[in-house]
């Protein structure tokens, strides 16, 4: 009993201690964009630029944007993509909306002043690192990740790849509104800033891994980062020379976004498993690269 009573507690220390980084990490990007990029008039990718875009138009609050365009991505993807990620992405949608209609009002002049490029380096830098401690974390941007994550669903796509034109398509349309070339080079370096230094923080935008784990709940592990991982999972038969006993050995692909959430699974159906986790340089097949071979001989 007083074990199972230190594993709980355990636990709820580790669920409290990832919301709390969570939501330090989504302060630190809604500030970035606050502070810097938004009183600057550039803008990014994913769904915030988009409603950042929506403001410069028609002067709406970006964050009561970013909670209605995510709100309806969230509910064409309920059924797809499951009610576990559905539910982080809630969390952290209503959060970061929050804190960019609570911090955009406070920077009506970006905090330094006519330096386009250096507000581009600091609000991608910060914006980077708070979505990388999000990711890190457990959480999760929502946004173009839903529309990527739908489609990877049903279409062999190249994840990476896909969720970059979203971006740069999105930024494009800040042309429109703000009828200045400079800017729109300007968000899309801020683009290219936040790719690059979130690589630093959660290994790598497009970075997929490979994961081996010798364990005896192996059924058990297997079975959770199916269901609530949504990736696929296979069981080879080894033999532990050691032992000199017959093993299962659990082996998945995963997107970087995905390695955080499948190592808590395994940690906590058995904190004692042996895990190999390795970087890999391609992974082709259903949901990640396509496998591509030049015709030339």
């Amino acid at each position: 009993m007083v074990k199972l009573k230190k594993i709980k507690k355990e636990d709820l220390f580790n669920t409290i201690q990832n919301y709390f980084f969570i939501v330090v990490g989504l302060f630190i990007y809604a500030f970035g964009w606050s502070a810097f990029i938004i009183p600057s008039h550039l803008t990014g990718g994913g769904v915030a630029g988009l409603s950042t875009i929506l403001h410069f138009a028609f002067g709406t609050p970006i964050g009561m944007m970013n909670l209605i365009i995510n709100g309806i991505l969230i509910a064409v993807a309920f059924k797809i993509l499951g009610p576990r990620f559905i539910i982080k992405t809630i969390i952290c949608t209503v959060l970061v909306s929050v804190f960019f209609d609570v911090l955009t009002p406070q920077f009506p002049e970006p905090l330094i002043k006519d330096n386009l490029l250096t507000c581009t380096l600091l609000g991608g830098a910060l914006s980077a690192i708070g979505i990388g401690l999000v990711i890190t974390n457990g959480g999760n941007s929502g946004g173009t990740d839903i529309i990527v994550l739908m489609i990877s669903k049903y279409r062999n796509i190249s994840y990476g790849k896909t969720s970059m034109m979203i971006n740069i398509i999105i930024i494009a349309l800040l042309i429109l509104v703000e009828k200045d070339i400079e800017k729109l080079l300007y968000s899309y370096l801020n683009m290219i800033i936040g790719t690059t230094m979130s690589d630093l923080v959660i290994g790598g935008f497009r970075q997929s891994f490979q994961i081996m784990v010798f364990s005896p709940s192996n059924d058990k592990i297997a079975e959770r980062i199916s269901k609530e991982a949504g990736r696929g999972v296979t069981i080879l038969k080894g033999y532990g020379w050691f032992t000199q006993k017959e093993q299962d050995v659990l082996v998945t692909m995963l997107h970087r976004t995905e390695k955080y959430a499948v190592m808590r699974i395994i940690k906590q159906e058995d904190p004692n498993a042996f895990v190999s986790v390795s970087k890999v340089q391609g992974v082709f097949g259903k949901n990640f690269e396509e496998l591509k071979i030049s015709s030339k001989k």
